[in-house]
């Protein structure tokens, strides 16, 4: 098995407390509003939302299912794997998540994704699938953020 790991970190105006109750705590909710061509449905098929659950995410494409490892409201942090669906082949295992929103300076926060890639075998991942991926990833923070940024009564 080949493991990948990598971390991005990402800045916002928006306080931790709020980005993380929306994108993560209700992400069941606003997700579907907010990319509704995109993501059909979030609902939770296993436990109740805590550590050990697991989130399945409807696609238009399919399907992928989350086991939550970790959820802390205190110090805003979420770690979860992917375990099964669109992301899961013969060639990948898993893939583990672990966020966390700091809050900065200016009010805002700093978003750290470690992300690690469980391969099976020998299989390497190219440069341009990693690209590819964080893009996705940041493009659904970047909605989060912007929809939070244009109601700031939203999550408060």
């Amino acid at each position: 098995m080949g493991v990948v790991t990598y971390t991005d970190e990402q800045t916002s105006l928006v306080a931790p407390a709020r980005i993380f109750k929306a994108s993560i705590l209700d992400s069941h909710i606003l997700m579907p509003k907010l990319l509704p061509d995109a993501i059909k449905s979030i609902e939770l098929i296993k436990g109740d939302g805590g550590a050990g659950s697991i989130k399945q995410i409807n696609f238009a494409g399919g399907f992928a299912k989350h086991q939550i490892d970790a959820v802390d409201e205190k110090t805003f942090t979420y770690k979860y794997t992917l375990i099964e669906g669109n992301g899961i082949s013969d060639k990948i295992e898993k893939v583990s998540y672990d966020i966390k929103f700091e809050g900065s300076p200016d009010g805002g926060n700093i978003s750290k994704m470690t992300t690690t890639i469980y391969t099976h075998g020998d299989f390497e991942i190219k440069e341009e699938e990693l690209k590819a991926g964080k893009e996705k990833v940041l493009g659904l923070y970047k909605v989060v953020e912007a929809y939070l940024l244009k109601n700031p009564d939203a999550y408060v």
